[in-house]
């Protein structure tokens, strides 16, 4: 159940594509890159069914959010241009993500390296 401090006051996909802002009713406040949200996707496709079922998701560092979807009073559901649409990011999950993106961010890289996998897609060509 989400705390009336997780309770978000605005959502927005900023015009670029690449990151979500969220702002709650408790103060806190997160830019939230698209490459973390699709890599972190709720989803069972990246989730799995339990903490050993997790999918590594490499070569996101370009991707963007083309639409967000309300579910509900309790979700966004998210719609990324690689196809992905299965995630449902509860005010929670995105809270916790904010809050804790910095530390999920350096756990993704360095799985991405202990793996050899890189954030950008085989043959991409970096977009700014």
């Amino acid at each position: 159940m989400t705390d009336a401090a997780n309770w978000p006051t605005e959502i927005k996909v900023h015009k670029d594509r690449r990151v979500l802002t969220i702002a709650f009713e408790g103060g806190a406040s997160y830019a939230l890159p698209a490459e973390l949200l699709r890599v972190e996707s709720p989803s069972a496709e990246v989730q799995g069914h339990s903490p050993a079922d997790r999918q590594l998701v490499a070569g996101k560092r370009e991707v963007r959010i083309e639409e967000a979807i309300p579910v509900g009073n309790y979700a966004v559901r998210l719609i990324f241009d690689d196809g992905h649409s299965t995630g449902i990011y509860t005010w929670d999950w995105l809270y916790e993500l904010g809050r804790d993106q910095e530390a999920r961010f350096k756990r993704y890289l360095q799985e991405l390296a202990a793996k050899n996998l890189s954030r950008d897609a085989p043959g991409a060509v970096r977009r700014h």
